[in-house]
């Protein structure tokens, strides 16, 4: 790994998510709140955006992306939690799909014939993304709306916790 690999403009983008997932903590105002999760949800179309149109795309990036939206994602959940704006079922709903994949990732590299397959980002992890940070804005604005929300979180999270299984257990034959 290069040094200008990690300060390429999309992977510095992506980090400004670790940034809000901090300042998430910390702020209390909802105007605050609300202008961090689109200042997320902004960097994250724009750092893959950017990198696809420049050209620029690496094992890097491909790595610090989702890391930097579980940060920020994690971050906004524990926070809303703490305050009551999400109750202990809602919070971990929202957060399945996540902890699934980290699970499924250690075992893919503790299990030997797993090892080379790629991990790569799935259309129905993106709409789970999409649906979290929708979530966490309605948390704040729409509380509402939350509980029919998380109904959808959960459905597109299980199809997308089979959809990343059946992705791995395919590329394992390639």
């Amino acid at each position: 790994m290069e040094r200008a690999d990690l300060f390429s403009l999309p992977n510095v983008i992506s980090l400004t998510r670790v940034v809000c997932a901090a300042a998430i903590l910390v702020v209390r105002g909802t105007a605050e709140r609300v202008t961090l999760i689109a200042i997320a949800s902004g960097s994250d179309f724009l750092d893959g955006w950017l990198a696809r149109r420049r050209k620029s795309t690496t094992r890097l990036g491909a790595l610090i992306d989702p890391i930097a939206d579980r940060c920020f994602v994690l971050a906004c959940v524990v926070a809303l939690l703490l305050e009551g704006a999400l109750t202990t079922g809602q919070y971990l709903v929202l957060l399945a799909r996540d902890i699934a994949t980290a699970i499924g990732f250690f075992v893919a590299r503790a299990v030997p014939w797993l090892r080379q397959a790629r991990f790569e980002a799935r259309y129905l992890g993106k709409a789970v993304t999409v649906l979290q940070l929708a979530t966490l804005l309605a948390a704040l604005v729409r509380p509402d709306l939350v509980d029919p929300l998380i109904v959808v979180v959960a459905i597109t999270s299980a199809a997308s916790i089979a959809d990343y299984t059946l992705a791995l257990w395919r590329a394992r034959a390639t």
